[in-house]
């Protein structure tokens, strides 16, 4: 498999909602997987969605840490999601920062349920269910959009809510 690279926003998979997993087993499901953790780690992304590496594929990965982006971010060891769903989710949104790998340059100020009971399969093929909140929430919701082929842009309330990354990182107290 070749290495991956981040589809910008205007390619058409990143519009195209996203085809279930039917052999999560395969080498070439099992390489993807492998390949996205890496990708995730040397950009030290927070998510990562297929879509946005060229594969129109329920796949996820959430692999929260304080980096300079996110200094507040929860660590956690990174959660690989296939096929993942939205059982239920809070009633209340809350406004908070995201950018986007495909999406370089610009931050929004983006609405997000607060909690999202999830379920979703794992590299193994085993059922999972869980409840996110807070930052991880918003990670989740961010790339479940991507496998619905809406980005975060879509979801801003108004031009007034997204900023240059200079914007953003200007506003950032210092580490």
């Amino acid at each position: 498999m070749a290495e991956l690279e981040i589809l910008q926003l205007g390619s058409p998979i990143l519009r195209q909602v996203a085809a279930p997993v039917a052999e999560i087993q395969t080498p070439q499901i099992q390489s993807l997987l492998d390949q996205m953790l890496n990708f995730s780690y040397d950009r030290q992304a927070m998510g990562l969605a297929a879509p946005q590496v060229g594969h129109s594929l329920q796949i996820m990965i959430i692999c929260s840490h304080p980096n300079h982006r996110y200094p507040d971010a929860p660590q956690i060891e990174p959660l690989v999601l296939i096929n993942p769903r939205i059982n239920r989710h809070s009633p209340t949104q809350a406004t908070g920062w995201e950018g986007c790998l495909s999406i370089p340059g610009w931050r929004g100020q983006v609405p997000r349920h607060e909690w999202v009971e999830i379920s979703f399969r794992d590299r193994t093929d085993q059922s999972h269910h869980l409840q996110l909140s807070g930052f991880l929430a918003r990670i989740f919701q961010h790339e479940y959009d991507h496998l619905q082929g809406s980005i975060f842009l879509d979801r801003l309330e108004s031009p007034s809510d997204l900023y240059t990354e200079a914007e953003y990182f200007a506003q950032l107290p210092s580490l």
